[in-house]
């Protein structure tokens, strides 16, 4: 097992945080170590600091994608937090429907991971629109920085045992069975799930369109304050008014930094 020092941590931690906002607190040192271990050992590294240089002269960007990877922590299920998607479906969706007259309707799940975010999403939105849903352009944008976690979202495989918590007919409707282990979403819910790999660290957002809603639910506990906050502002800024920001319950705004207006817990909207 090669050991990070104190000062070889600060390094790493200090390069992702300025890259991808992640505050690396101290407690979590053994684990980045054990994370990064065969990366070191993959690499031919004999310790960290040789690492952080090839980490840093590397100009592919493969090195800091393989780093990624390793460091995010991707959990998440389907229907987590179920009061958003219900509010989503019962007072989000009705307003936006009645407000954009060209049907466009532009939804971002910001730190998608696994996919079961977006999934849900689209679900909803197909049952909400129903025979009306041809009429209207519901595509959604699902972002991650994980190269691997991206991949699987795009292959949309998941265990019947994740599906057991959603309802009987988006089984039957949205997924196709693969065999008594594994369900796949079918085509309709994938086709309406743009995949991209993006930095919500980028000082600029390069959307051409603003957007009506926007998940970016237990990404910012990673995150300080700062960053945080600049990162709020940024959303901000992409947002139509009127448009509703879901963020995760243990997650708050400072509703002095904030131009947003709280709604209820975890939600909020641009006047």
């Amino acid at each position: 097992m090669i050991t990070i020092t104190n000062k070889e941590f600060k390094q790493l931690a200090e390069y992702i945080e300025n890259n991808y906002g992640i505050h690396l607190k101290e407690e979590k040192k053994a684990l980045v170590s054990g994370r990064l271990n065969n990366v070191l050992i993959e690499r031919n590294c004999n310790n960290f600091s040789e690492y952080m240089n090839l980490l840093i002269m590397d100009r592919t960007g493969k090195f800091a994608t393989e780093l990624i990877d390793k460091i995010s922590t991707n959990h998440t299920f389907f229907m987590r937090e179920t009061a958003h998607f219900n509010y989503f479906k019962d007072k989000s969706l009705p307003y936006l429907e009645s407000k954009v007259k060209d049907k466009d309707l532009r939804i971002w799940s910001a730190g998608c991971s696994s996919g079961e975010e977006p999934a849900t999403l689209a679900m909803i939105v197909n049952d909400y629109f129903g025979s009306e849903k041809n009429n209207w352009d519901t595509k959604i944008l699902a972002t991650d920085i994980s190269d691997s976690i991206l991949e699987k979202a795009k292959k949309g495989q998941y265990s019947n045992e994740q599906l057991s918590s959603l309802p009987t007919n988006w089984r039957m409707n949205y997924f196709n069975r693969i065999n008594k282990e594994n369900s796949m979403i079918n085509d309709k819910i994938k086709a309406d799930i743009i995949y991209r790999k993006f930095n919500l660290m980028d000082d600029k957002f390069p959307f051409r369109k603003k957007f009506h809603i926007i998940f970016c639910r237990n990404v910012m506990i990673y995150f300080d304050n700062n960053t945080k906050t600049d990162l709020v502002n940024k959303f901000y800024e992409v947002m139509e008014p009127g448009g509703y920001l879901f963020i995760g319950h243990s997650e708050s705004l400072n509703r002095e930094n904030t131009k947003f207006k709280y709604v209820l817990p975890a939600v909020y909207r641009k006047d």
